[in-house]
């Protein structure tokens, strides 16, 4: 069964969405990344492609792993700049 999340958007994956949180239940980044590219559309799914994401502060690199109902995502874009 799906959890809520709280999705935090930074930089231009902020722009992407047009918001800066939202709450979405998903079972997984796989499943989370469809759900809002469906949701807000191509430019958003774009940047979602390159992003890295922070689940409760910690980097997570397992796109399947499953998500804890009432965690936090933070999307965050490829930043420019060194």
């Amino acid at each position: 069964m799906s959890g809520l999340l709280e999705v935090r958007y930074f930089a231009g994956a902020r722009a992407a969405a047009g918001l800066s949180t939202e709450r979405i239940a998903a079972d997984s980044l796989d499943d989370l990344t469809s759900l809002l590219a469906d949701r807000h559309g191509e430019r958003l799914a774009l940047v979602l492609k390159a992003a890295s994401f922070l689940v409760d502060g910690l980097a997570c690199h397992d796109r399947q792993a499953a998500l804890p109902a009432g965690a936090t995502v933070d999307v965050l874009p490829p930043f420019a700049g060194g």
